[in-house]
């Protein structure tokens, strides 16, 4: 699909604040964690097509998300908004990935085919401007490569390929420690830069440009500080 722009996460912030629920066992020394319930997640209605695509399916020991395209729907975002009390403390954020269906010669590289099993986009506000972080996994593109770097007066943002091709079917964990990698894309990699408060995350299975189909699922997203 054509790259979504700043404004998918903009978006987040249309969506109620959700609960989260605290991680059972957790001991007194160890950091803070949150994790986010799998239904708390909603459509960006902005950003979307009439079709809602994703799903919870519960599979103990965890329940996750799956996002299931079909061409020719339009493409569906979801989102979960960051309680505002915790936006300036969140430190990390914690999930779990699996493709399942790649669209075909999905490369977010190459704008006219910038579709992926799934997507996480990271998001971050200071002022009048947001900034983004979009980690895919992606059909063909090379793993590792960013690209579609988009800056402006109001936003920015970088796509990141974490996982390219197969294996399918196969979780796969992603740590984000949200202060180097919002002064590494955005700061020059300067260790003192500020970094403004994290305010959303949102999730996307697409295949409308490569009118293919696309399927991933998406578990135990966790904030931590």
């Amino acid at each position: 699909m054509p790259a979504h722009h700043i404004r998918t996460l903009i978006a987040v912030l249309g969506i109620a604040t959700l609960a989260l629920k605290e991680r059972p066992g957790e001991a007194a020394e160890s950091p803070h964690e949150l994790a986010i319930d799998s239904t708390a997640w909603r459509v960006i209605e902005r950003e979307s097509g009439p079709v809602d695509y994703y799903s919870v399916v519960r599979d103990p020991p965890i329940a996750f998300i799956r996002g299931r395209y079909h061409p020719p729907d339009e493409t569906t975002v979801i989102g979960f908004q960051v309680p505002e009390a915790d936006r300036r403390r969140v430190r990390a954020v914690h999930w779990k990935w699996r493709a399942v269906t790649l669209p075909r010669g999905g490369n977010e590289c190459d704008e006219h085919k910038q579709d992926s099993a799934a997507v996480v986009y990271l998001t971050w506000k200071r002022g009048l401007r947001w900034y983004t972080i979009k980690y895919v996994w992606s059909s063909v593109g090379p793993k590792g490569a960013i690209c579609d770097r988009r800056r402006s007066l109001f936003s920015a943002q970088d796509t990141v390929i974490v996982e390219s091709g197969g294996p399918l079917d196969a979780w796969r964990a992603v740590d984000v420690d949200l202060a180097a990698e919002f002064r590494a894309h955005f700061e020059g990699g300067r260790a003192d830069a500020d970094v403004p408060p994290f305010v959303g995350i949102g999730l996307m299975t697409d295949g409308d440009q490569t009118r293919s189909e696309a399927a991933a699922d998406y578990a135990e997203f966790v904030l931590s500080w």
